[in-house]
């Protein structure tokens, strides 16, 4: 059974990206709506089984909300707010994993097991 999962750990304080905003989006609707735990990971798998599906995916971070809520000094406006990635999904029976290794100033993105 297929699963996608995400991970976003802030790389500026080195720890697990605590109640970070996330957004998925599938063909342009948007799908869920939920935040990072206490490990930088969401409760459940944002998509499995029926609901993975071929296709084009997109995920939004807020980013700077983020960083701005354990009280990161910003320019205005940040340089990173909605850090975005998009994605396609071609076998819905894998897991497909996108972390998200982010600062105020960067990020990157794999994808993960």
């Amino acid at each position: 059974m297929g699963k996608l999962t995400t991970h976003v750990l802030d790389t500026a304080h080195g720890c697990p990206a605590q109640k970070m905003s996330v957004r998925l989006f599938r063909d342009g609707a948007l799908l869920l709506e939920t935040i990072t735990n206490d490990d930088g990971r969401c409760d459940q798998p944002l998509l499995s089984g029926d609901a993975l599906q071929q296709g084009r995916y997109r995920l939004e971070f807020g980013v700077a909300a983020y960083f701005k809520n354990k009280g990161v000094t910003l320019s205005d406006p940040a340089f990173l707010d909605v850090v975005v990635i998009d994605f396609g999904i071609a076998d819905a029976n894998s897991h497909y994993h996108v972390p998200l290794l982010v600062s105020p100033y960067s990020y990157s993105t794999y994808r993960g097991s």
